[in-house]
């Protein structure tokens, strides 16, 4: 067996050291340009290049990460199954960084922070959880989670999607046409969707519009969904109240950008849940070792669809 690591931006060393150890006697290497054929390849952001000679005879295609959106422009034939990590670690990450980031703009721990620096000792009204409803755009397995935690705090938890989905304790709303009553009913807005041609730029100055007033922007799916000068707009008019975004349209965000020295706008840089390798490699060794015995495997992505 032969497997090519070939992921921009990702440091290889332990990933290679991690398949030697979960598939002894098979041969890992690095991707390099005329290199021969593989039967498996772990990729992130692969140049149509590495498609063009490696696809015809690979079994497989493993996308060390849950978002799909760096395969889409590629030309990659419909015969050759490629699959998404389901959860590995990164679920339970989402869930914390959103819930401390719900909690954090609901206490008004800035305002706090920022009292605090200043020397002033004062407290601020208890805010009402009723007043705060958390809309979750995309139910997917990390979306799912993020929603089920914040439940736990006893928030009124909304959920939207493409299609119809069921989550205990949670109102879900499904397709286009029920967008806009979950955002009404909105005033922390989590986005978790995936990033395709249906949801690039849905967060832009219509869809800001119908979120409640002094509303709240949590992005931590893809920089590609939300439309900048919107955003920033909408919170200089007092509507929405600020934001953390985690993920954006040029990363590393250019020195230039707006949202850097934006009063409102927190930034962190795409951190809120890091593939472990790990946890991820024995999810895809699990994976090959299903497909050699014939059995299905979860976690095939269509590409048609961007998930």
């Amino acid at each position: 067996m032969k497997v090519l690591f070939c992921c921009e931006d990702t440091r290889p060393e332990p990933w290679l050291k991690g398949l030697h150890d979960a598939l002894p006697g098979a041969e890992i290497a690095i991707w390099e340009p005329g290199a021969a054929q593989a039967d498996y390849a772990l990729v992130w952001a692969p140049p149509q290049q590495f498609i063009d000679e490696q696809a015809a005879g690979l079994k497989a295609m493993f996308n060390i990460g849950a978002g799909v959106d760096a395969l889409l422009p590629l030309t990659i034939p419909a015969a050759l199954p490629v699959y998404r990590l389901e959860d590995a670690g990164m679920s339970v990450q989402m869930a914390e960084y959103v819930a401390q980031a719900v909690i954090r703009f609901f206490r008004g721990l800035q305002s706090y922070e920022n009292d605090m620096a200043e020397g002033i000792w004062q407290h601020q009204r208890n805010p009402k959880r009723a007043d705060y409803p958390v809309g979750v755009m995309g139910l997917g397995k990390m979306g799912e989670r993020v929603a089920r935690a914040l439940t736990v705090f006893d928030f009124k938890v909304n959920g939207w999607s493409r299609s119809q989905r069921a989550i205990d304790g949670v109102k879900c709303f499904g397709g286009m046409e029920q967008l806009d009553d979950f955002l009404s009913q909105t005033r922390i807005l989590v986005n978790l969707l995936p990033l395709h041609a249906e949801t690039e730029n849905i967060i832009n100055a219509r869809t800001l519009a119908r979120l409640q007033p002094g509303a709240f922007v949590i992005n931590v799916g893809r920089g590609g969904h939300v439309v900048d000068d919107d955003l920033i707009a909408q919170i200089d008019s007092g509507h929405v109240s600020g934001a953390l975004l985690d993920v954006f349209r040029e990363e590393p965000l250019p020195e230039s950008h707006p949202f850097w020295k934006h009063p409102k706008i927190t930034l962190t840089p795409h951190t809120s849940a890091r593939t472990l390798a790990a946890d991820s490699i024995a999810q895809i060794v699990g994976k090959v070792a299903a497909m050699s015995r014939g059995e299905p495997v979860t976690g095939q992505v269509d590409l048609v669809k961007g998930y």
